[in-house]
């Protein structure tokens, strides 16, 4: 039997077109490694076949005809994946969708799939295949939280040469539960972690030369989740499994001296950190307070971490109630003071199965409700609810403010050249510098995307001047 797992593209910013567009798209490619687990877990009587539309979009019409296909996706593919679903059901294909939104938006992904698996897959996935074969497919399959000793090394070898960076997972679960974050109703509050020698012989299966790993924070919050992202890195730098790794992790990787040394003797060449807000008060409205204990210095944090040869890209959210005009170049000024070598700043985007969701929706501020046409436009780059200090031009003037400033050609030089000092490390400082022309030239994508969106004559509830709450 033949089974086709499909990974869409976002249509608003497709990343399908990377020669055509710019070969820096490659960085920002991650292999859909959810799907691969579910591959191997697919027994070998079943032939599979892994898609991700970011290399190129999918035509249904041409494809040889599969017995099953599985959608994953997040919010912002999801408008995709029930065209794609769409296409195959005519087909006479059934569709089995999966991920983050299905779970989130059960009733309406069974309006376009034929099977729903909610939460982590890995343990119903062989009754949903069994299930396929004996012509008893059901309408929903509630997975949830899995033992990580029960998940499997990814098939690495469906989708092997075609990507920047490998991609590999050691933890699930964030106890954060941020207001904005769908990760913890997804995974639970619980920090999970796969064994250590699991990890290592994975590790070894993976033939790029940097890897990813997709763990929402790698290292935890806890002396005891701490201990263990060190015994990790301890048995990758004694087996040789050294090549220069990424992650992302909270701002408590710069506390321990002994986990950063460890970490970069590993390979670790960066962390992409969680700034979120630069005010006490908007960390406290993102539920994210973790980030001001201590009475924390973020400059002196992100420098214990460059020390260390590692280099740090800090994200930031915009569109915060307690925001104010010109928060853009303040937020640029910021991460220039803290001397981080990237920086992101995202749009406040209230995601399904959030805290956040929950409270605009509440409170009649989400615009964008036209769905599932309007989910591509949840990307975290897109105004899409009503903001308290800003209308949605405002804000992405406030975006634009920033990315010219942080982004500017100077400042990108400037920033290379404090990571040649504090590296040391030729291929880092290259890698800093594609990284930096990247972040760049990512937001000028965004920026057309955004001018597009607002072109008439296609004027909807999405092109619209949304005017801010009054105080």
């Amino acid at each position: 039997m033949k089974l086709l797992l499909l990974n869409p593209f976002n249509p608003v910013v497709s990343l399908s077109k990377i020669q055509r567009w710019n070969r820096l798209n490659k960085y920002r490619v991650w292999k859909p490694l959810g799907l691969l687990i579910l591959a191997r877990l697919t027994p070998p009587d079943w032939e599979v076949e892994v898609i991700d539309e970011n290399l190129g979009p999918v035509d249904a019409q041409v494809l040889p005809r599969a017995d099953l296909v599985g959608i994953t996706a997040f919010t912002s593919q999801a408008t995709r994946a029930y065209e794609l679903a769409a296409l195959f059901r005519a087909r006479g294909v059934p569709v089995v969708m999966g991920g983050i939104h299905a779970t989130m938006c059960l009733a309406e992904a069974l309006g376009h799939a034929d099977t729903v698996v909610t939460g982590e897959a890995e343990s119903v996935w062989p009754q949903v295949l069994a299930d396929v074969q004996a012509g008893t497919l059901q309408h929903v399959y509630a997975g949830g939280p899995v033992s990580m000793g029960e998940i499997p090394p990814a098939r690495h070898d469906l989708l092997a040469g075609r990507y920047h960076f490998g991609s590999i997972q050691a933890t699930r679960g964030c106890p954060l539960n941020c207001s904005f974050c769908s990760v913890t109703a997804f995974n639970g509050g619980l920090f999970r972690h796969r064994p250590i020698e699991n990890v290592i012989a994975e590790l070894r299966q993976v033939r790029e030369k940097r890897i990813l790993f997709v763990d929402d924070n790698l290292i935890g919050t806890r002396r005891d989740h701490i201990a263990y992202a060190k015994d990790l890195f301890r048995a990758m730098t004694r087996e040789g499994l050294t090549q220069p790794w990424i992650c992302q992790a909270t701002i408590n990787f710069a506390d321990d001296e002994e986990l950063l040394d460890l970490a970069a003797r590993s390979g670790c060449m960066g962390v992409f950190i969680g700034f979120e807000s630069l005010t006490a008060e908007g960390l406290i409205a993102l539920h994210k307070k973790f980030n001001i204990q201590k009475g924390r210095d973020f400059r002196a944090s992100v420098q214990r971490i460059q020390c260390h040869g590692i280099t740090v890209m800090g994200s930031f959210i915009l569109g915060i109630d307690t925001d104010r005009p010109g928060i853009g170049a303040t937020i640029a000024r910021a991460a220039e003071d803290c001397r981080l070598d990237m920086a992101i700043v995202h749009i406040l985007t209230p995601l399904p199965g959030t805290a956040l969701f929950k409270e605009m929706e509440r409170q009649g501020r989400i615009i964008a409700t036209n769905y599932p046409a309007d989910w591509q436009y949840y990307t975290l780059a897109h105004p899409v609810s009503r903001y308290l200090h800003f209308t949605w031009s405002e804000l992405v003037q406030e975006m634009n403010q920033f990315n010219n400033l942080f982004y500017s050609y100077p400042k990108i030089l400037g920033r290379v050249w404090r990571m040649a000092i504090h590296t040391r490390n030729p291929k880092k400082v290259l890698l800093g510098l594609v990284t930096n022309l990247t972040c760049r030239h990512n937001q000028l994508l965004d920026r057309k995307a955004y001018a597009l969106r607002c072109a008439p004559p296609e004027a909807t509830c999405l092109t619209q001047e949304i005017r801010p709450q009054e105080d």
